[in-house]
């Protein structure tokens, strides 16, 4: 999930620092309304007979899931050449089909547990997205090593799958957390290095809007995945 944005490389360029405003100010108000939609969706899922049938589906929930693949591969590798327009809509499709996979938690866990997991999420990703944004340290080398280890969690939550065993899931959601916070610093550096981008200026903002929606995606798919490891941790079951 590291590399899912082909299209966000650094350039190397000086950066005005005036320039890091308008695309970090667009990415978090978009990852924003990414986060809002999924819970809204979760949440009317999680309450409404007719969808929760849907839900209840095993087809339907497993076109959900492809759905979100094709979406996520068509942003990360179309983003450049898709318009603004469209690209909002892709992300905010993406966003109503994770909150429809998502219906489970709404039911699985209590209220007080979703809420300390949400908290401590945005505690987290906050601290981490300044790190990003401030740090002169390059995140690049480290992004490799994370996105090494991200591969070896879901190769460990596979196994897990057939092992059941408490302990290492436990040991699996920490590892988890770990990843998804590095990623954030990670990727929050690597869009305030693309504000460098001179082109951002012209084309009616164009290509600001592109790199706003991927920028979000990004981030989106940081938290999203934050919340899900601490949520495993911190969760009960109601």
């Amino acid at each position: 999930m590291s590399d899912y944005a082909a299209p966000m490389q650094a350039p190397a360029l000086a950066m005005p620092r005036v320039e890091v405003r308008p695309l970090l100010r667009n990415v978090y108000l978009w990852m924003t309304a990414g986060l809002a939609l999924t819970a809204l969706v979760a949440y009317a899922c999680a309450n409404n007979d007719t969808l929760l049938d849907l839900w209840e589906s095993p087809w339907i929930a497993f076109g959900a899931i492809i759905g979100q693949l094709a979406l996520v591969v068509v942003l990360s590798v179309r983003i450049m050449t898709l318009s603004p327009a469209a690209a909002t809509l892709l992300f905010l499709g993406y966003a109503a089909l994770t909150g429809f996979s998502l219906t489970g938690i709404v039911l699985y866990y209590d209220v007080g547990t979703l809420s300390v997991a949400f908290a401590t999420t945005a505690a987290l990703f906050g601290v981490m997205s300044i790190v990003g944004a401030f740090t002169k340290a390059d995140l690049t080398k480290l992004g490799t090593y994370l996105f090494i280890g991200l591969i070896g969690v879901i190769i460990a939550m596979l196994i897990n799958i057939f092992v059941g065993s408490d302990t290492f899931e436990f040991i699996i959601s920490i590892a988890g957390v770990v990843i998804f916070t590095g990623l954030t610093a990670r990727d929050t550096q690597k869009i305030v290095q693309l504000s460098a981008n001179p082109q951002l200026e012209g084309d009616g903002g164009v290509l600001l809007a592109r790199l706003s929606i991927m920028g979000a995606l990004v981030l989106y798919l940081d938290f999203l995945n934050l919340f899900l490891f601490l949520l495993r941790i911190l969760g009960r079951r109601q």
